[in-house]
């Protein structure tokens, strides 16, 4: 049968066409690969495939200039989910995803689909989930409408992970006006799989069986992928049926019968029906095998009547998987999912004539070759050219910002970055979430980097996801590279070797030159710094169009970096552990306000250069950091991002072991502003402190590893005062003030809402 005898169905046309979101180059080029019109569901599977959401057809071309091997790497890009050897035989699974569109139509159900489409990613590769993470961007606080779309999606979070029994961990969360319409909701699934029992998702030989199991298709999330693909306008809440609705309880069944019919090799392949439902998963798997793949739409359990193939197609309903096995292999698969109460279909096989055919009660009613359909789909690339706003921007003069005219100016500034929401104690929302299920989560949110024990061997995982918005609106290659290094110094600081990435691109429209400037720029970015710090990148997403009739997002790669402890009790807090100890801090302090939260919280500025980044001293820190750690000698050790030294310095204090300590520090930096050595952000900076036995070896490491490296001051006693003195100005609060101003800046926002409202 060749692909010009599907039934034709209704007139097709570029009108419709475009109203699926295809161009009128990619309406004539399917007119030349199927050597006819597509029937209506075609028009649909071209549609969802051609996305920018499943093709990456702007970013791909970007993308492939990423470092992808190294090492431990097992399974990099193109895959559910990237996979690391840690050791002992053990692999770890892990991938980041975007739940942007949906979550700023729907927060609760958003976030939670977000994070069952993750998890899934995860347990088809034959992992089972440990533990999850949350990157989050909201507009401000004074906002009904962020704290509204805070309040769902920290809700749909923590809900969704806490019902199927994995521990949310980790994470960060950032406020800024220009996510006010378009909420970022990136979340992480960290996994662990015995190598030997690593699965791939393929459909195998021709003759194959290939089933749907688990929840039946239902017309929520229809045209998903292609609503991810465009930018969001006011009529968005138009858009809730293409919001898929999750069932947790589901998931947890869906979790444990796949990863028992893996574990008795029952199974030649499983994919999840995330993005683009049946359509993608079928036509995916059957493409990475060099196959084909017939299905029968009719054969699918459905839960409204009347579906279309179009639409069974296309559903987006969650909780489902499809899986294939060897002919004669249903009988057993239909047995394990019968145990854990879930329902199953034979709905086609595997073919060896490299289509995707789709017939309903037997008619066919779509026939398309899969190479050009999934494997060549259309790609663009768009002009790149810098906003001349940015560049005026990113030059600005900011003496003035640079003045702290006394010591009540440096006070007043420090609370007023502790009270920020972006810097803030995070506890309302992590509180909301089960860290500990599980059992083997060793550090919980709060610190640097989320450690978790690797059950049955010495060993630990560290991991973190890191982003900066501010960095890369101003200098794309730069921020891009910065959140790179930021989210390796958070796992070096936990005392983890840093592996690998995984990232979630987020950003505006690529039709626009500054934005594929600044997804160009970025990509460009990320990989220098993959390079240099030796961490290849696994995996990912990309999600676009993020912007509404006001602008775009800030342009928002967030990097998830995990890591190895060889021995987790070697593992180093983030916070002050004893009075007494000494206070260190390594790298170099420079001039550098730009991008920082204390030129945007205290003066009110996005602007100038972001602080420098040189490669080099962040893998050096990082190589230092390690050893440090390996040796014994760090009591604790916590990376200097946001707010700068001072703020670092006084989170030390107040999460201290055991209650709130105060610190003494004189912060030296020749010619440095008392605002820049406060308050910037230059980068490669750790504040550490040590026992006083261990000073001597701690700084003579440090000048063998080239790494600055200086005594700073002394961890002061319990409740005490937080001194931080710099170029003739001092910072200085009751280490108890302090804590309630930086524990009760998200809570005090969020009691006022009462009758929560969009």
């Amino acid at each position: 049968m060749s692909p010009g005898t599907a039934t034709a169905g209704p007139a097709m046309g570029p009108e419709l066409a475009a109203d699926h979101g295809l161009s009128r180059d990619e309406w004539n080029r399917i007119l030349e690969i199927l050597g006819r019109e597509p029937t209506f569901a075609e028009l649909g599977v071209f549609s969802a495939m051609w996305s920018e959401h499943c093709s990456y057809k702007s970013s791909k071309p970007l993308l492939r200039t990423l470092p992808t091997e190294g090492e431990a790497v097992v399974q990099g890009p193109g895959e559910n989910a990237g996979v690391v050897d840690v050791g002992g035989g053990w692999g770890l699974a892990f991938k980041i995803e975007s739940h942007n569109h949906p979550s700023a139509v729907e927060p609760y159900q958003g976030a939670a689909t977000g994070s069952g489409g993750i998890l899934r990613d995860v347990f088809t590769m034959g992992a089972r989930p440990v533990a999850l993470f949350d990157s989050l961007r909201f507009g401000a606080l004074d906002s009904p409408r962020s704290r509204y779309l805070l309040d769902g999606v920290v809700r749909g979070v923590g809900d969704y992970g806490n019902c199927v029994g994995i521990p949310t961990v980790g994470g960060e969360t950032v406020f800024d006006p220009v996510y006010e319409r378009n909420p970022l909701v990136n979340v992480m699934c960290l996994g662990l799989v015995r190598l030997d029992r690593l699965t791939r998702a393929g459909t195998g030989a021709p003759g194959n069986v290939v089933l749907t199991v688990g929840s039946r298709t239902g017309r929520d999330g229809i045209h998903g992928a292609a609503f991810a693909s465009e930018e969001l306008g006011e009529e968005t809440a138009d858009s809730r049926p293409q919001v898929q609705v999750g069932d947790p309880f589901t998931e947890k069944l869906l979790l444990e019968a796949t990863l028992e019919l893996i574990e008795r090799d029952l199974v030649v392949g499983v994919q999840d029906m995330g993005a683009a439902g049946l359509t993608s998963s079928a036509t995916e798997m059957a493409e990475r095998a060099g196959a084909g793949i017939e299905i029968d739409t009719a054969r699918v359990p459905v839960r409204e009547t009347g579906m279309t193939p179009y639409e069974i197609l296309l559903s987006e309903s969650q909780e489902r998987m499809l899986v294939v096995t060897e002919p004669g292999g249903e009988d057993a698969v239909r047995e394990v999912l019968e145990k854990w109460e879930l329902g199953s279909a034979v709905i086609g096989k595997v073919t060896d004539d490299g289509l995707f055919r789709v017939r309903h009660d037997g008619e066919v009613v779509a026939e398309i070759p899969l190479t050009p359909l999934v494997g060549e789909p259309p790609m663009v690339t768009y002009e790149a050219r810098e906003d001349e706003a940015v560049g005026r921007l990113r030059g600005r003069d900011l003496t003035d910002a640079a003045e702290l005219g006394s010591d009540q100016e440096a006070r007043d500034a420090l609370l007023a970055l502790l009270d920020a929401p972006s810097v803030a104690s995070k506890r309302w929302i992590w509180e909301q979430y089960d860290t500990t299920v599980g059992t083997n989560t060793v550090v919980r949110p709060g610190s640097d980097a989320a450690i978790l024990r690797l059950a049955g061997t010495p060993r630990g995982i560290a991991a973190s996801v890191d982003g900066n918005g501010r960095y890369v609106h101003l200098s794309p290659r730069r921020g891009a590279a910065i959140a790179v290094a930021e989210a390796a110094r958070n796992v070096a600081c936990s005392g983890a070797r840093p592996l690998a990435v995984t990232n979630c691109l987020n950003f505006g429209s690529p039709r626009k030159p500054a934005v594929y400037h600044q997804l160009r720029e970025a990509v460009a970015g990320i990989g220098e710094a993959c390079r240099a710090l030796g961490t290849p990148v696994t995996g990912g997403n990309v999600s676009l169009y993020n912007e509404t009739p006001a602008g775009p997002i800030h342009p928002t790669p967030v990097i998830g970096m995990v890591g190895v402890l060889d021995d987790v009790t070697a593992r180093v807090p983030s916070a002050f552990q004893a009075p007494g100890d000494e206070v260190v801090l390594v790298g170099t302090s420079r001039e550098e306000l730009g991008g920082s939260e204390y030129l945007r919280t205290v003066h009110g500025l996005v602007a100038g250069e972001p602080p420098a980044l040189d490669l080099e001293e962040a893998a050096a820190l990082v190589a230092f950091l390690v050893e440090a750690a390996g040796r014994g000698l760090l009591r604790s050790a916590h990376d200097v991002s946001d707010g700068g030294l001072a703020v670092a310095l006084t989170e030390c204090a107040i999460l201290a072991e055991g209650g709130p300590v105060g610190v003494e520090t004189e912060l030296a930096g020749d010619g440095v502003s008392a605002a820049a050595l406060l308050f910037g952000e230059s980068q490669s900076r750790a504040a550490l402190s040590c026992a006083p036995g261990d000073l001597e070896p701690l700084l003579e490491l440090a000048g063998r590893r080239g790494v600055a490296a200086a005594r700073a001051g002394r961890v002061g006693p319990r409740g005490g005062p937080i001194r931080i003195a710099a170029a003739g100005r001092t910072a200085a609060v009751d280490a108890p003030e302090a804590a309630s101003v930086y524990d009760r800046a998200l809570p005090r926002r969020m009691e006022h809402e009462a009758g929560l409202t969009t």
